[in-house]
């Protein structure tokens, strides 16, 4: 079943109306029906996540005159007609005309089942590449921090609200999670944009020149220093210092670094001179500073000084629901970087976006939009979703076993009784896991 896409079912036979209801929902679709062409014309709208099936001969407004209305409402949405001998010819125009399919009566329901899965695959990528167009003719300012989420709505709501205030800030998140967006955000939407946003990754720089490039030298401080340097710190005075991997600083730096969050001055190196600065911290970790094991050698009082606000970014395993989002826009800053046509959704890419754990988070989407539009890349075999690199065959099984319960909760919309039958498990074997996974199913209500 094709996750996400509604069955829109018209009949105004009651009896035959409730038989295939029936059979689409065992099928494990959902399905609304309706008794009048009117009424479900009034449900469905231009983005409708739909299939339609309706019968042609009904009293009032008949199929054929639906199809036609939902036609010139979205040529894209498709159709099936339920026809009586009668109907064929009428069914084969309307065919001609754009309908998706006819289905003769009496039909099998495994004919009814494959037509609808068929009409719904093509209609969640004709909505795909909608999403891919939309997101060609935004620009990075009509998109801050992807996602429609709930969880995206609430960090975007956090960072408003301490956008505009002076505190220093601690973001936590798994690599590739985006921590740099939301520090640039904080500087972007804050009253600081007079100012640099000056970014520096601990972590990438050697234990003998972080100091120089955070606290600026004067010339002579040290061999190689022949002219005078303004540090990262003084630079960025006026406006925000990102420090992405902070828990790689040395524990040297850090003891400096502690005095300039407490006094708000800097003393470059080969000097006595102190200089005030107006500063804001947006510090970034990709482990939990909080846990004195992940912690290591980071110094607790700096962690005490810096978390002051802590945000957490949620890794896209737990907000799937925008993986497409994200990758029509990854996909439209592509084309338009390596000057190529947007290509079209495939089934294979978007089954690849459906099924796999992302467990280098949005970095490693984005690097997969590149390869799309690029024309590089081979998506798995529909029956095996791939795992992260360097797992063992146990935790490859869990894994699996996590995406499969996910994948079944979208599909159910979150209905236990419905997954548990999906499933084939026990209502408690299925909450076991769900702890165990550490899934949420509101998130898929």
């Amino acid at each position: 079943m094709t996750a996400g896409i509604e069955i829109i079912l018209v009949d105004d036979d009651t009896d035959l109306r409730r038989a295939t209801r029936q059979t689409l929902e065992l099928a494990g679709y959902a399905v609304r029906d309706f008794a009048g062409a009117q009424q479900a014309l009034a449900e469905l709208a231009g983005e409708s996540e739909a299939v339609v099936i309706s019968d042609i001969r009904m009293v009032g407004m008949d199929g054929l005159e639906l199809f036609a209305r939902i036609h010139a409402l979205d040529p894209d949405l498709p159709v099936l007609l339920i026809t009586g001998h009668g109907d064929v010819d009428m069914a084969v125009k309307a065919l001609q005309d754009g309908a998706y399919d006819f289905i003769p009566k009496p039909f099998p329901a495994d004919r009814l089942v494959q037509s609808v899965a068929r009409a719904a695959e093509k209609r969640r990528l004709v909505l795909e590449n909608r999403l891919l167009r939309e997101a060609a003719s935004a620009t990075p300012e009509d998109l801050p921090l992807i996602g429609q989420t709930p969880a995206m709505e609430h960090l975007r709501q956090t960072l408003r609200q301490i956008a505009d205030t002076d505190v220093d800030v601690l973001i936590a998140g798994e690599t590739g999670s985006g921590k740099e967006v939301v520090a640039t955000l904080l500087h972007r939407w804050s009253r600081r944009t007079k100012g640099n946003f000056v970014a520096l990754n601990c972590g990438a720089l050697p234990d003998t020149v972080i100091e120089s490039e955070l606290f600026g030298h004067e010339p002579g401080a040290f061999t190689g220093a022949q002219k005078k340097r303004i540090g990262r710190i003084e630079h960025s005075s006026g406006g925000t210092l990102f420090l992405d991997e902070i828990e790689s600083m040395p524990l040297s730096t850090q003891v400096k670094m502690l005095r300039v969050l407490e006094m708000r001055e800097v003393s470059p190196l080969g000097t006595n001179e102190i200089r005030p600065v107006d500063l804001r911290v947006v510090a970034a970790a990709k482990v939990d500073l909080g846990d004195s094991e992940a912690r290591g050698t980071f110094r607790e009082d700096l962690y005490y000084r810096l978390n002051v606000v802590t945000i957490s970014i949620p890794p896209l395993r737990e907000r799937r629901a925008d993986i497409p989002l994200l990758f029509a826009h990854f996909a439209a800053r592509a084309a338009q970087r390596f000057r190529r046509d947007l290509p079209q959704m495939t089934a294979g890419v978007s089954r690849h976006l459906d099924t796999h754990a992302f467990p280098g988070n949005v970095r490693e989407l984005a690097h997969f939009a590149e390869r799309v539009v690029l024309g590089l890349t081979q998506t798995p075999p529909q029956n095996m979703p791939a795992s992260p690199p360097g797992l063992s065959l146990p935790e490859r099984m869990e894994e699996h076993e996590a995406t499969l319960i996910r994948e079944t909760l979208r599909q159910t919309r979150g209905d236990v009784r419905e997954t548990i039958e999906a499933l084939g498990i026990p209502r408690k074997t299925f909450y076991d896991k769900l702890q165990r996974h550490g899934i949420n199913r509101a998130d898929y209500q």
